[in-house]
């Protein structure tokens, strides 16, 4: 494997064939039991049984060991997919989904999500971290036992230099958060706000990509979500998510979850360090939830122009009636 930069869009793909993943008929290999089969990363609590555990993916598209390796082909540039690739099983519990945990469960989920960031950003070598959840069949879920997964790069995905770009023109023109300012107007119109509790607001964006697509965010900025704020609630960001992904999952049963916050900034050389300057006023961390209602989507098939079905405010409007309780 190894990845190569399109240099017209600057975004990297992983190339090359990966070994499959080892397959165990008898049992999931994410339940209790199988501890001593792979390195244990982390562990919730330390001692006795765990409630949350970390692990090296059996088969990772990044891998820590050894140098980037960065070379040219005439115009075009590639290196080594060195990295990070975790898996974060979210309960000992096989068939218990993250939305049917308790609040304080999902809580410890948000927990170890943040120190994984933090110290996976410790290494100079990874620019970005991603956290994300493929649950359900339509979503490419690897395994039905709950967990998401964690990948530390050397590179800054496409999507998030986007947001970058347009987060720092915006306050260049405006001297505000264009998210902030989001967060104000979706409030202040309620079209398309689904629930929101203590300082966290779930809402659907005004051009959604998909139908039902939701994100939470903290009404209060903040750019690093595995810092939050000294007043920062956390708790109460457990029982919204917990929340939205019952309403969601009553839409339907697969998701995409993302979480977006702001890059390695101690990485001080190179493009990107001149996003560093503005990052911690114009940047703000949020959780973005996609639903997969069809197995066709428009989407990506009319030169990469989303198509969504259903208004966002219609989605917002259902959402709120859906029932939320476990």
């Amino acid at each position: 494997m190894e990845l190569r930069k399109d240099p017209i869009t600057r975004s990297w793909v992983v190339v090359g064939h990966a070994e499959s993943a080892p397959a165990s008929a008898e049992s999931c290999l994410l339940c209790p039991g199988h501890e001593s089969d792979t390195r244990t990363i982390l562990s919730v609590p330390t001692q006795g049984a765990w409630q949350v555990r970390v692990l090296p993916h059996f088969d990772p598209l990044y891998r820590i060991e050894g140098e980037v390796g960065r070379t040219a082909e005439g115009i075009y540039d590639t290196m080594r997919p060195v990295g990070a690739h975790e898996i974060i099983i979210e309960t000992p519990e096989h068939n218990r989904p993250l939305s049917h945990l308790s609040d304080e469960a999902i809580f410890v989920v948000l927990q170890t999500w943040c120190a994984r960031i933090i110290d996976l950003k410790r290494d100079l070598r990874f620019k970005y971290v991603t956290l994300f959840k493929d649950s359900g069949p339509q979503a490419g879920e690897e395994w039905t036992h709950s967990h998401s997964q964690m990948t530390a790069t050397t590179f800054v995905p496409r999507r998030i230099l986007y947001e970058l770009r347009a987060a720092r023109e915006y306050i260049t023109q405006k001297d505000r958060c264009v998210f902030c300012d989001i967060i104000r107007q979706e409030e202040r119109q309620g079209q398309r706000v689904v629930d929101s509790h203590g300082d966290y607001l779930a809402f659907c964006p005004f051009a959604g990509r998909v139908p039902f697509e939701t994100w939470i965010v903290s009404r209060k900025h903040n750019h690093l979500f595995e810092s939050p704020r000294p007043t920062a609630v956390r708790s109460n960001l457990a029982v919204l998510l917990g929340r939205v992904l019952r309403r969601l999952e009553k839409i339907s049963p697969s998701y995409h979850l993302v979480l977006h916050t702001a890059p390695n900034t101690q990485q001080t050389k190179g493009e990107l360090s001149d996003y560093w300057k503005t990052i911690a006023d114009d940047y703000h961390w949020h959780i973005e939830i996609l639903p997969i209602l069809e197995k066709r989507s428009r989407s990506y098939g009319i030169k990469e122009v989303y198509f969504n079905a259903m208004m966002p405010e219609e989605a917002a409007e259902k959402l709120r009636q859906t029932d939320h309780s476990q």
